[in-house]
């Protein structure tokens, strides 16, 4: 009821677009009370019904959340936008299994292509650690193949970064800061590649754009927007 409040007062003021975001986004509702059970999957259902409301857009979501259920009912509404971004941190199922993350790099495939099945060219997007403490260059180069299979829009790098405190701060085989910048190098560079090559795809089609600003390049006055990608 809070967010739907939110939205239908959002919508009174003409706003045409909404993102649903927030921690652990994926497990929205499961701390409700059993008779008022929700799940991330009805509330944008809900949003998706609040007049004035064309485009609704996710926060970062949990691999498990992407089934064939879950993606019936959202291109069902017409309404929530090709934009996804499943966190991967590492395309090594041994590396993951270190991160303590309950995937495989197999399984998160499989929800990529889960995704491409329901939307032609979805915008898939990502975050990708490097030098996670003992991460071989065989295991860097299985992850950085992986990584350039899936095709990501836009892939957000960072170099593991010891946190005190936490279980990574003390395993063996902490990698020098030097080969995390490097890896870092290399999957920013592949990043970049594979962002101009989505873009380039649209080349010479027209979208429907939901304008937002005007702006000045050149001496030229534009207005700038998003598509639902």
């Amino acid at each position: 009821e809070e967010v739907l409040s939110e939205v239908e007062t959002l919508a009174a003021k003409g706003y045409k677009e909404v993102v649903l975001t927030g921690i652990h986004l994926s497990s929205y509702g499961v701390d409700f009370p059993k008779e008022e059970r929700e799940s991330l999957l009805s509330l944008i259902q809900a949003v998706s019904r609040v007049e004035g409301i064309s485009r609704i857009r996710l926060g970062s979501l949990e691999p498990r959340i992407i089934t064939e259920e879950f993606l019936e009912g959202i291109v069902k509404t017409g309404k929530v936008c090709p934009h996804f971004h499943l966190s991967l941190q590492s395309g090594c199922t041994a590396t993951l299994k270190r991160m303590n993350r309950r995937y495989t790099a197999q399984e998160y495939r499989e929800k990529c292509e889960i995704l491409r099945k329901y939307y032609p060219a979805p915008a898939l997007t990502t975050d990708v650690i490097t030098g996670f403490p003992g991460e071989t260059e065989e295991e860097f180069e299985e992850s950085r193949s992986f990584v350039d299979s899936i095709h990501f829009y836009e892939t957000h790098i960072f170099p593991y970064s010891k946190r005190e405190g936490t279980k990574a701060a003390v395993m063996p085989d902490q990698l020098p800061e030097q080969i995390k910048k490097e890896r870092s190098r290399v999957l920013i560079a592949l990043g970049q590649e594979h962002q101009r090559e989505y873009m380039e795809q649209f080349l010479g089609k027209k979208k429907e754009v939901l304008f937002e600003e005007q702006q000045k390049i050149q001496g030229q006055t534009y207005w700038t927007g998003h598509t639902m990608e």
